[in-house]
């Protein structure tokens, strides 16, 4: 009888009704979305079985002004921890991490993604096996284990792929000796393929043998109940008990840290990272939630005139407080559940475009019993909190006041559901303000001066092939009429690379650190890249490296630090006496941004390099010519100089861009959240001013009959409503300017927040409000008063 009874009267009020669930419907799927995401991210590397015992080793090292904290390490700590430390089980080395690999298998040849790592890697992380076993993958040297997809890739639909053979670089063949599941999209540690650590140290032995030497990733197990602290106290003075020189301060980084928590400041962990991200959007989608609820309060309270009546008669005939509260929170309930199916319907709609929005490969995932608890809880926790207030005050109402027609009082109803509306529209406004800034703080970073020019500035990574005959590919590149200028260097221009602080010169403290990044280049990098030679000369041939005496370039920050007169002619040094390396400075260069786009660069070495040495080719290309036809006939140079390569390339201004990713998705999201907060605050106010022109009808009517205008009534209808934005807009604007303060002292390089932003934001608030209840005032006034007043 009760269910029947909830939902006649839904019906009654199907209009309000459907405003309430499209609303409520609306909340719950960016709720849905956002802890989806938020799930994702919290469960990063989850999957290891032993991942309470894993840990990443990093380095802080100090510096003349601050504490440096970098990810890469010796080659030799892994195996002399394991050996010294008690606590540690395990240990694992990853070199050449996530290095792009042209694969060959018979006639076709297919880049691939991958490293170089001790076997111990399959039993520390958790990589189960489809074919092959783990303790005997890396039995041979030249050996290789790749995913599921990657033999797919690599061998179509062929089963038992062990055993089979592929050519790693046009120069050694490699055999498939296992075949693992796909790593999950959610994990620190990625790969298509992986070979023994041994073919890496090889090849790079002649740098890599030293402690000095930090050049790839280290990762450790620790046996069970080991403190990690007591591990870190003999991790301090690990590497300076066997290199005097070092300043580096090894010590454990929990996997539960590696993807949430790694930020790091001065040498101290802050905390901070995607963590923040994840809270800051869950915080938001329990706000849109609470907004969503909102309406539904706004409008059951505005409308208990209609069901004033009902209530009375209910409780004359016996109907006591307790079982009218129920009759309306089961109606609410209702109106959630059906909000909930909308909103899976709407998710499954929608997550296809968000998958791409956050870069993910989201699913609803409605057979997880976890994903079914929560949106049961989520609808509840809505219907709870919507029909609260208006179940509580609908069954207060007296019912002798009621039946025999005398007015209810409202006015605590009125203040509360101005109150509400006020709510709303504060936490839109806040959203539309912090979308715009965000945006201009990218647009502030992107646009400033990098040092170099980044535009038409295509990067080639270069093989073994290239290097051996780059002398013809210059020249061959050179002649194709396309390009101004090329170079090489071995690092990416806009990422850190190699770095040091064992530089000492003349007027230096013994005791003063100075990190100083290194990069190898060919003559020529200065003027293909766009810097600026300010003193001095271009490196030549002849300062290529391979002496303890060579000839470098040097950025002018490093130029300042070496004293007040011009640091051309002048030396440096690295080591002691007749084992020391000296450097000429021949040039100095203009500083250009690198790494942290936000802050202020390290000072820079350039140093000449042959084309052996070097990984990557830059190319200029020339002013106004087609970008496609130019693609063109570079390829066809390259696949006449470099046979059997695939021709690959990147753009360096979308390097710089991919650089921003995560900026750039909170600016997304957050014009998303934006918008979905000012449709679910508009739903309401229709709601509320459609119902606003219902109870004024008469008034309205007898206004018209007096001579009011069309003009003159849709104004005072909506000046109310008006009012209250202009209130949120009071109570927006110092809290919306807190929170964005606060949010850019994160950044070194950041915007001013001007006041402009703050007048287009409620400006654009009014707007929206008036397109809302415009169109219902408009009606309003423009009705026949004749149909208004005839009962009268």
């Amino acid at each position: 009888m009760m269910l029947k009874t909830i939902i006649r009267n839904f019906w009654k009020n199907k209009g309000y009704g459907f405003l309430n669930i499209f609303g409520l419907a609306i909340g719950i799927t960016c709720a849905g979305l956002i802890f989806l995401w938020a799930e994702n991210e919290l469960d990063y590397d989850n999957f290891h079985t032993k991942k309470d015992q894993l840990y990443f080793i990093r380095e802080n090292q100090k510096y003349d002004s601050y504490v440096a904290t970098f990810g890469s390490t010796p080659a030799l700590l892994a195996p002399a921890m394991q050996t010294e430390i008690p606590g540690i089980a395990n240990t694992c080395r990853i070199g050449g991490e996530n290095s792009t690999t042209l694969v060959s298998i018979g006639d076709r040849s297919v880049y691939a993604s991958g490293g170089y790592a001790d076997s111990s890697i399959f039993s520390m992380f958790t990589l189960p096996f489809t074919e092959g076993k783990a303790q005997s993958a890396f039995a041979q040297l030249y050996s290789m284990v790749i995913t599921q997809s990657t033999a797919k890739k690599f061998f179509g639909d062929d089963k038992n792929v062990v055993g089979k053979t592929v050519r790693v670089d046009n120069k050694q063949d490699y055999i498939i000796s296992g075949v693992i599941k796909d790593i999950p999209q959610n994990s620190s540690v990625k790969f298509e393929w992986i070979a023994p650590f041994k073919i890496w140290y090889n090849e790079n032995e002649s740098w890599a043998q030293y402690w000095g030497n930090n050049c790839l990733s280290t990762y450790v197990e620790l046996k069970p109940g080991v403190n990690p602290a007591s591990v870190n106290k003999l991790l301090y003075d690990f590497i300076q008990k066997r290199e005097d020189q070092s300043i580096a301060r090894p010590f454990l980084f929990a996997l539960k840290d590696w993807r949430l928590r790694n930020e790091f400041n001065n040498g101290v962990q802050t905390g901070g990272g995607r963590i923040e991200y994840v809270r800051l959007f869950s915080i938001i989608a329990w706000i849109i939630l609470l907004i969503a609820c909102v309406n539904f309060m706004n409008l059951a309270t505005a409308r208990s005139e209609k069901r004033a009546r009902e209530v009375g008669v209910r409780k004359v005939l016996g109907a006591g407080k307790g079982s009218l509260v129920f009759q309306f929170i089961g109606e609410t309930m209702l109106m959630a559940a059906l909000s909930a199916m909308l909103a899976v319907v709407l998710m499954v709609l929608i997550l296809p475009v968000f998958n791409l929005l956050v870069q993910k490969n989201l699913a609803i995932g409605l057979s997880q019993p976890l994903h079914i608890l929560s949106l049961c809880a989520i609808t509840i926790i809505c219907g709870l909190i919507a029909g609260s207030y208006p179940s509580l005050y609908l069954s207060s109402f007296n019912p002798v006041f009621v039946l025999k027609g005398l007015k209810i009082k409202t006015g605590s109803a009125t203040f509360i559901r101005k109150g509400l509306v006020v709510f709303q529209f504060t936490i839109s406004i806040i959203l539309i303000v912090s979308t715009i800034v965000i945006y201009q703080q990218i647009q502030h970073v992107k646009s400033r001066n990098l040092g170099f020019n980044k535009n038409n500035l295509l990067q080639i990574d270069m093989n073994s092939e290239m290097k051996k005959n780059y002398a013809v590919v210059q020249q061959d590149l050179l002649q194709s009429g396309v390009i101004e200028d090329l170079a090489i260097s071995n690092y990416n221009t806009l990422y850190d690379g190699n770095n040091t602080g064992g530089f000492t010169w003349e007027g230096k403290t013994s005791d003063n650190q100075v990190l100083i990044s290194m990069r190898y280049v060919s003559p020529g990098y200065m003027k293909t890249t766009g810097m600026k030679i300010l003193q001095g000369r271009d490196l030549v041939s002849t300062d290529s490296i391979g002496s303890r005496n060579m000839n470098v370039m040097i950025t002018q920050s490093l130029e300042e630090l070496m004293g007040k007169e011009s640091a051309v002619g002048k030396t440096l040094r690295m080591g002691k006496d007749s084992n020391a390396t000296v450097v000429n400075v021949v040039g100095v260069v203009n500083d250009y941004m690198y790494g942290n786009m936000y802050g202020k660069p390290d000072p820079v070495m350039f140093i000449c390099v042959s084309p052996e040495n070097a990984s990557m080719l830059y190319a200029r290309l020339k002013p106004g010519e087609n970008i496609e036809p130019s693609l063109k006939k570079i390829e066809a140079v390259l696949r006449k100089d470099n046979p059997g390569y695939p021709f690959t390339y990147h753009f360096v201004d979308d390097q710089f861009n991919q650089m921003f990713n995560n900026e750039q998705l909170i600016s997304k999201l957050s014009r998303v959240f934006s918008m979905l907060a000012i449709i679910i605050s508009c739903l309401g106010l229709f709601g509320l001013a459609a119902y606003t022109a219902e109870r004024r009808i008469k008034e309205i009517g007898i206004r018209k009959v007096l001579g009011a205008s069309v003009t003159g009534i849709a104004s005072l209808l909506s000046t109310e409503f008006l009012q209250l934005v202009l209130i949120s807009c009071i109570v927006a604007f110092p809290v919306s300017w807190w929170m964005m303060h606060k949010w850019l002292q994160d950044y070194q390089y950041r915007i001013e927040i001007n006041w402009w932003i703050f007048i287009a934001a409620g400006i654009a608030a009014i707007f929206i409000a008036l397109l809302t209840i415009g169109f219902q005032s408009i009606r309003a006034a423009m009705a026949n008063p004749v149909k208004s007043l005839r009962t009268e």
